[in-house]
């Protein structure tokens, strides 16, 4: 066979393998476990970190404040040095709202060796407990909650036995790139951390979602959370192992009833989202960028290549790997497309979207090694090469 059959060939062997052997991490059925109502409904904390987010607020913070839950419940703001006035909007919004107390404090500058938005969470985290809360509910300032999320997370980690249960929100799919690029980015998450094998007593994969984490405070204690993973920039799944390594039971699933509210508009506010913390999730390793670069070439990219060039070509056997790589990747985003309510017609676009993903992760990659490090809302830090990631 000619080498652009072997490479189709190879191709479609990986996406045979991904599509029976990587936790059928394709499928979106892992949703809150079995829910009961706990013989005692513990205390929550809910702490939310918020930096510049005075746009975002009317709409997340309501949905906080609206909870019904049967139990005792408060809301710890943690305004980060924001410059829009979000401590000033969020106490304008708990006078006018009411429902759930809600605490708005400031941390101060960060201390150095502190990443991303754990500063703020530390310090929710320590105004909380004052009041001895037996659960913490953190959350992004950008997520909204129907009014029985708290209620329904509390009664499947109760009952299941769950130190750590954590929804993926649905991101907003509104404009042209948020449709194109959003539901990859959630498709490629799964991919890394197959829910399934997250959700296993005993597993050895952990993973969750930072925009919705219950945490069992005492878990928390016990993973030394947030200290210990202070210089982490992903720092959702560095949260979640931490307290699998501590000995805790974690869940991970998509959510029905929490939602973020943050628009990305333009390719641009995409491209950042993802570029953040791409070269950290290969640990900055140089040979791990090669890998993966080379990895989704002939993974995303060869299906279509390797189809047009067999049929050009005259090589049959080129064409039809390339074609049937395709069309099993194409079927394994389409359940992903559902669950976003968007066209599967954009399921044979995803080759393009890896593209992106691609360029996205090599300009991560540049933008760490000009020594610009990780950056969360036009804070950057440098962090030592030495420092874990994951």
């Amino acid at each position: 066979m000619s080498a652009i059959a072997w490479i189709a060939v190879g191709s479609l062997a990986a996406w045979v393998w991904l599509l029976l052997g990587q936790g059928f991490f394709w499928r979106t059925d892992q949703r809150l476990p079995p829910r009961e109502a706990p013989d005692h409904w513990p205390s929550v904390a809910i702490v939310v970190p918020a930096r510049d987010e005075a746009d975002m607020l009317p709409v997340s913070l309501p949905s906080l404040m609206a909870q019904d839950y049967p139990g005792v419940a408060e809301i710890f703001l943690v305004d980060d040095g924001s410059a829009d006035g979000t401590g000033d909007v969020a106490r304008t919004l708990s006078v006018r709202y009411g429902g759930l107390p809600v605490t708005v404090a400031s941390p101060g500058e960060p201390e150095p060796g502190w990443t991303g938005k754990l500063w703020a969470v530390r310090y929710g985290i320590s105004l909380a407990r004052a009041r001895e809360p037996e659960y913490l509910l953190l959350t992004d300032a950008d997520i909204a909650h129907e009014p029985d999320s708290l209620r329904e997370l509390v009664a499947a980690a109760v009952p299941g036995g769950f130190d750590l249960v954590s929804q993926m929100a649905r991101l907003r799919v509104s404009s042209v790139w948020e449709r194109l690029v959003v539901p990859a980015f959630v498709y490629f998450f799964s991919q890394l951390y197959p829910f399934r094998w997250v959700n296993r007593a005993g597993a050895r994969t952990a993973a969750a979602a930072g925009g919705c984490v219950l945490l069992r405070t005492a878990a928390a204690e016990r993973a030394r959370v947030p200290e210990s993973i202070r210089q982490a920039v992903i720092d959702d799944v560095s949260l979640a192992r931490a307290v699998q390594r501590s000995g805790g039971r974690i869940w991970l699933g998509l959510a029905e009833r929490v939602d973020s509210v943050r628009p990305y508009p333009c390719l641009a506010d995409l491209w950042r989202m993802v570029s953040r913390s791409a070269y950290a999730q290969l640990r900055h390793s140089a040979p791990l960028l090669l890998g993966t670069v080379l990895g989704l070439a002939l993974v995303y990219l060869a299906p279509p290549v390797t189809l047009v060039a067999g049929l050009l070509g005259g090589a049959p056997v080129a064409a039809w790997a390339g074609g049937l790589a395709w069309a099993v990747m194409a079927g394994t985003y389409m359940p992903m497309l559902g669950y976003y309510r968007q066209s599967l017609w954009l399921a044979p676009l995803l080759p393009f979207t890896a593209v992106l993903y691609l360029l996205m992760t090599v300009d991560s990659a540049v933008q760490h090694h000009r020594g610009r490090g990780a950056a969360w809302k036009g804070r950057t830090y440098a962090r030592p090469e030495a420092a874990p990631d994951r």
